[in-house]
């Protein structure tokens, strides 16, 4: 039997916003640069590493597999959490400068005004989101929960982030659909049971989407249509709830 959708479930970078590119590697030299490191991450490198989710578990696959070298008598694991505690810090200076990607509050409004609940489901860092969102005119508040950070055991692509938010909200995973911008998080929802539409970001091109509803470049807005990638286009240019309902419905769940 088919369920009435009655949830959205943002990722948080690279869906609420450009935050990898314009916020989180900005962040990491900051902080590297701070701690007199002599570490670069450039653009092309961060797009590597975000292979690993988590900062604090990007920075170990960075010293574990390419040969980073920490202080000398520095203990790994204290100098990890250092590293990213001063990068979150940087992060949330740099966060309210970042915009939000296209119809991302617009499709947050009509989803409360239609009496949905919204969850951002991430394994971002809270304090993270929480630095983005903070007076984005009422935003925070349209948001029910954050599942974020270290609230689970496993990172996405394991599934427990969305199954932590499918508990919290009391839903069945049909009832809900994610929105991703990388394979990652895909894998994540798809293992949960929630079906996904994917809005591509600038480091996530080349992701392999098998399994998304459909694939779009952002949600677009009335002046600025969504591109569609894959899957069926919105009848009104851009994704709105009745897009959502209408790939849900197909999708079977």
């Amino acid at each position: 039997m088919k369920r009435e959708l009655k949830a959205l479930f943002f990722d948080f970078d690279g869906t609420i916003a450009e935050t990898e590119r314009h916020g989180h590697r900005v962040a990491y030299q900051a902080a590297f640069d701070e701690l007199g490191l002599g570490w670069t991450w450039d653009e092309a490198l961060y797009g590597e590493l975000l292979a690993v989710a988590g900062g604090k578990e990007r920075i170990a696959a960075f010293v574990r597999e390419r040969g980073a070298k920490l202080p000398d008598g520095a203990d790994p694991r204290a100098t990890i959490e250092r590293i990213h505690r001063l990068k979150g810090e940087r992060f949330a200076t740099l966060a309210p400068s970042i915009p939000l990607r296209p119809g991302v509050a617009r499709l947050i409004r009509e989803a409360k005004s239609e009496g949905l609940r919204v969850a951002i489901v991430t394994t971002a860092a809270p304090e993270g989101v929480e630095a983005l969102l903070e007076g984005r005119s009422g935003l925070r508040a349209a948001i029910d929960l954050i599942a974020a950070g270290d609230i689970v055991p496993n990172k996405k692509p394991a599934p427990d982030i969305y199954r932590f938010a499918l508990e919290a909200l009391h839903f069945a995973p049909g009832e809900a659909i994610a929105i991703e911008d990388s394979a990652l998080g895909l894998r994540a929802a798809l293992a949960a049971g929630v079906p996904t539409l994917i809005t591509r970001s600038s480091y996530t091109l080349e992701d392999d989407f098998a399994g998304a509803l459909a694939v779009v470049d952002d949600l677009g807005e009335p002046d600025a249509p969504a591109r569609v990638v894959t899957g069926p286009a919105p009848s009104r240019g851009y994704v709105d709830l009745a897009y959502l309902r209408r790939i849900t419905a197909r999708s079977g769940h």
